[in-house]
């Protein structure tokens, strides 16, 4: 991670994940497990629910595995789980004495979610923040990872407990924002853009989710949403816009048949430019 410039040091080191060799001893970031070596960490966020957040990450971290990246995922939303369903995964989680072992996909991709450790999948997660938050830290601190090229974050909506938690405790390197094409969006941008800069995390870029959705029959593209405004909000932040996904009911089937690595040639293209940033 780079470090902060001394000049812009609040010496909070609280509301800060920088790395830097003038850190006091009161830092919150955790040691991960003694078996994890990561190269980068992406967390995927955004400033309210329902944008495709875990859909993103999915894609992401489906990509860079055939790209022959050693890729895992870190399901941080405890209370709203989805992607063990996402890859069709009902692996247990077992410990080896020295941490737990993140299950392995077909395609050899790791994650860990706490969906895998519940009997019932649908069983609601009624916990209170502070043990959601020690949870998320577990995941950090006692997963076995192994090597790494990248570990994505796929964080819960807002800007709550667990974001915060993860900021504080995890070295994160970047984050990407998701949104939507609806008028909304510069409110959800700007949140997360300010807690962004609030942990001094640099934003790798924007991908909009539900862009629009193309004919089959005439190939002409439909905006259900209405046209965004993404170009004025990523100028107004100076921030890229790395991808647009369409509305497409075959990517949505994938995703609720577990079946997310089966992901065409055609659909890997939505995010390939995201790629690009992240392993740049």
């Amino acid at each position: 991670m780079e470090e902060k410039n001394v000049n812009e040091c609040t010496h909070d080191c609280s509301t800060c994940s920088a790395n830097c060799p003038s850190r006091n001893k009161d830092s919150l970031l955790e040691k991960p497990n003694k078996n994890t070596e990561i190269d980068k960490i992406v967390a995927v966020v955004s400033g309210k629910g329902g944008v495709g957040k875990s859909l993103v990450t999915s894609m992401l971290a489906t990509v860079s595995r055939r790209a022959g990246k050693e890729v895992g995922i870190l399901d941080a939303d405890i209370t709203g789980p989805s992607i063990p369903k996402i890859f069709g995964c009902k692996s247990e989680i077992y410990g080896d004495g020295e941490g737990m072992l993140p299950p392995v996909t077909e395609s050899g991709l790791k994650l860990i979610s706490v969906n895998l450790m519940l009997e019932d999948e649908s069983a609601p997660v009624v916990w209170r923040g502070p043990v959601i938050a020690g949870t998320v830290k577990q995941f950090w601190t006692d997963v076995s990872w192994g090597k790494l090229d990248c570990l994505y974050i796929d964080m819960p909506p807002g800007t709550g407990d667990v974001p915060l938690t993860v900021f504080q405790s995890i070295p994160v390197n970047g984050i990407i924002i998701v949104t939507s094409p609806q008028d909304l969006v510069s409110m959800i941008v700007a949140k997360a853009v300010n807690m962004a800069k609030m942990m001094n995390i640099p934003i790798i870029g924007i991908i909009e989710n539900y862009s629009y959705f193309e004919c089959p029959d005439c190939g002409r593209k439909h905006y259900i949403f209405g046209k965004s405004n993404l170009e004025a909000v990523a100028e107004q932040y100076d921030i890229p816009i790395l991808a647009r996904i369409p509305i497409d009911p075959e990517l949505a089937k994938l995703c609720d048949t577990g079946k997310i690595e089966s992901l065409d040639g055609k659909k890997e293209e939505y995010i390939n430019k995201a790629l690009d940033a992240i392993f740049e």
